[in-house]
């Protein structure tokens, strides 16, 4: 046909990735702990303003104080181990890198943290100033937004604000746009599409179908949508119609300016380039978060046990605690957990002393010692032993992650009180620059107050399932992205050679044919089936391909961030045998769509090829007419005159390249017909041979 064609019909294997190596350097420095003067910052709680007194007066502690020895202790010197490269992670498609030229006229569904705009709402402004900014974005790049969420009429932020009118209304006011309320129906919302407002739907906790997960009601949700925003981090942990099922039915599914920010502090919790790194962990449940705790422990050059969890460390160590503050069945993890770090050489920290409150008189305290706790008397906050042996560690960090509160019998009147502990982080923070990530809501309301300099994740049931190396189902139902610095000379020998991209690569046989006949261009599988995506690249492992290579990705909506920043030229692209069904709303999301026929009329070399074919004639159609519709007037088919021979009627009798994917294979092997198209970005439209 032409040079294009030509290089096909010409006729390797290397292959290397882009690791990213772990650090297995042992230098990081020792811990020595130094005692040093107990901190007197101000307590404006009635409770700790006794406590204050206590210690000031030096009341005498009725039992000896406890004091770390070598079985108990394991403060040395620790390795360092670097978590960046955690797979619970994936590369997601973000608001930030989608084309805003390609928001205008969309519908584009938000689904929201409700709880962080209600902050907003009352004027406590933490965090919120992202969840904001996705909505306004959208709506000035001239977007029709539709939100969704979930409120709990229960919750104590959303009691006065029930209704999604009045939710709305306080809405209006926040974004400086009108926000109209809708029920969830179908016709609704497509009427409220046509104005320029903004449009809220119905209170998503009221529907069972919401939590669910269910099919059909992600399908009513995105009737009529073209894009799903997730800006509502803190529900990545759960299965949610509105976060995981809805994506089924969207044909881009990226992360709002909310989701991204949240998941960069995410990724900086396992990160260990601010070296000596502690972690302060509070709460319970030690059996719960024992693969979590292993990690950090992995990570972490020690490690602060506070709250009740503090307990089942200290009874596995041999003190003598009483046996109602001791977990059923976490024994066995703590001396897990306790070897572990014996054998990394890591710090850790256990409580010296506490105060305790008199079970029958709640206005008596008293100071004991860890290994002489009284019966009748109730933990309550560290004692200024412990508090003074945590702060002597936390001044000589770099960065510290504190995770759950460090109280232990804490009533609901004391729950916004702030605790010492918090007093001492942020004095320290203040001073010696240091780095602080805050976990969970307790955390963050014993240490923030209305401080900004922290890196804040409010819902610490989502950073506790991400320390198990679970994936969570929120994030991995976004579109599937790279950074925009690939390493193209990482992937292929040469990267500045022509590139072939197959969209819907499978299991790659037609690529890995292609790579093989001709080893001056090279070849691109995207495919958003990560199964598939794994199987080829181990093959291009295993055949040390030097010019193929694969990526799992959402094409749809990642094309142009991941072909734009090749160096070489983009020659062909094929799309063979996409979902026949697409007439079904359900499979809309798996056809050939405007963003990436779009993408490709922008890409596409001058007298590159796009090449088109499916068993189904109707598929063929759809995609021909849709790239004749959004092709930008620079996509044309290719004249039968060109090669009469080739052409039955408008389809291509052979395929032009001589190399067949699988399913091909199979369908002419049952005596089938493929209807094949090629189409051409021509070098001058008029006056071609070139119709459209």
């Amino acid at each position: 046909m032409n040079q294009a064609l030509d290089i096909f019909r010409s006729s390797g294997y290397c292959f290397s990735r882009n690791p990213v190596f772990l650090n297995s350097s042992r230098n990081s420095p020792a811990f020595l702990l130094h005692k040093q003067n107990f901190p007197q910052e101000h307590l404006a709680a009635p409770l700790f303003e006794k406590y204050r007194r206590l210690v000031c007066s030096k009341r005498a502690v009725n039992s000896k104080p406890f004091i770390p020895t070598e079985s108990n202790s394991l403060c040395v010197e620790a390795e360092t181990c670097d978590g960046a490269d955690f797979s619970a992670v994936p590369h997601v498609q973000t608001l930030r890198e989608f084309p805003k030229e390609e928001l205008s006229e969309k519908v584009v569904m938000v689904r929201f943290d409700s709880k962080l705009l209600f902050q907003q709402l009352q004027e406590r402004k933490i965090q919120c100033e992202n969840a904001v900014s996705t909505i306004k974005y959208l709506h000035e790049a001239g977007a029709k937004v539709i939100l969704i969420s979930s409120w709990d009429a229960d919750d104590e932020n959303t009691m006065k604000i029930v209704r999604a009118e009045s939710i709305a209304g306080a809405l209006s006011s926040v974004l400086q746009v009108k926000v109209v309320p809708v029920k969830l129906v179908t016709t609704h919302i497509h009427s409220a599409k046509q104005e320029s407002n903004i449009i809220l739907l119905e209170n998503l906790f009221q529907f069972k179908e919401e939590p669910a997960n269910c099919k059909g009601f992600a399908r009513l949700l995105s009737s009529g949508v073209d894009i799903f925003v997730n800006d509502a981090f803190s529900q990545s942990h759960r299965v949610l119609a509105s976060t995981v099922a809805i994506s089924r039915f969207c044909y881009a599914s990226i992360a709002g300016f909310h989701f991204e920010a949240v998941l960069s502090q995410l990724k900086n919790i396992t990160k260990t380039s601010q070296k000596p790194y502690v972690a302060i962990i509070g709460g319970g449940n030690l059996v719960e978060k024992a693969a979590a705790l292993r990690l950090l422990v992995s990570i972490c050059d020690g490690l602060v046990f506070v709250g009740n969890i503090a307990f089942q460390i200290m009874h596995a160590l041999g003190l003598p605690l009483p046996m109602k503050l001791v977990e059923h069945g976490a024994t066995e993890e703590a001396l897990t957990l306790i070897n572990s770090m014996k054998s990394r050489s890591r710090a850790v920290i256990v409580p010296k002393d506490f105060l305790c409150l008199n079970n029958l008189n709640p206005e008596k305290l008293e100071i004991f010692s860890a290994d002489c706790l009284v019966d009748g008397w109730q933990p309550v906050d560290l004692g200024p032993e412990s508090l003074e042996e945590i702060a002597s560690l936390v001044s000589k960090c770099k960065k510290i992650l504190w995770i759950g509160p460090v109280r232990f019998g804490l009533s609901h009147s004391d729950a916004g009180e702030a605790s010492r502990l918090g007093a001492v982080v942020d004095r320290l923070r203040s001073q010696n620059n240091l780095e602080t990530i805050l976990v969970g809501k307790v955390a963050c309301t014993t240490v923030l107050g209305s401080n900004l300099n922290y890196s804040v994740i409010e819902n610490a049931s989502v950073v506790w399932e991400f320390l198990k190396g679970r994936s969570l189902p929120g994030l991995m139902a976004l579109d599937r992205s790279y950074p925009f610095d690939i390493k193209w000379d990482g992937v292929y020998d040469d990267p500045t050679r022509p590139l072939v991209v197959d969209v819907g690569s499978g299991n790659g046989l037609f690529l890995f044919g292609m790579a093989k006949k001709t080893k001056d261009l090279n070849f691109l599988g995207l495919e958003i089936n990560g199964k598939l995506v794994n199987r080829c690249l181990e093959r291009v492992l295993q055949t040390g391909m030097k010019n193929g290579y694969f990526i799992r990705t959402n094409a749809t909506s990642t094309f142009r961030s991941i072909i734009s920043s090749y160096p070489g030229e983009l020659v062909l692209v094929s799309i063979q045998c996409p979902n026949p069904d697409f007439n079904k709303p359900e499979h809309r999301w798996e056809m050939v769509q405007r963003s990436l026929i779009e993408a490709i009329a922008d890409l596409l070399a001058l007298d590159g090829k796009v090449f088109l074919q499916s068993d189904i004639e109707g598929v063929a159609i759809r995609m021909k007419s849709e790239f004749v519709k959004y092709g930008k007037g620079k996509i044309m088919v290719m004249d039968e005159s060109e090669d009469a021979s080739c052409y039955q009627r408008q389809w291509l009798n052979e395929n032009p390249f001589g190399v067949r994917s699988d399913w091909e294979q199979h369908v002419l092997d049952r005596g089938a017909n493929m209807y094949r198209l090629l189409l051409s970005k021509p070098a001058i439209i008029a006056g071609s041979t070139c119709r459209g």
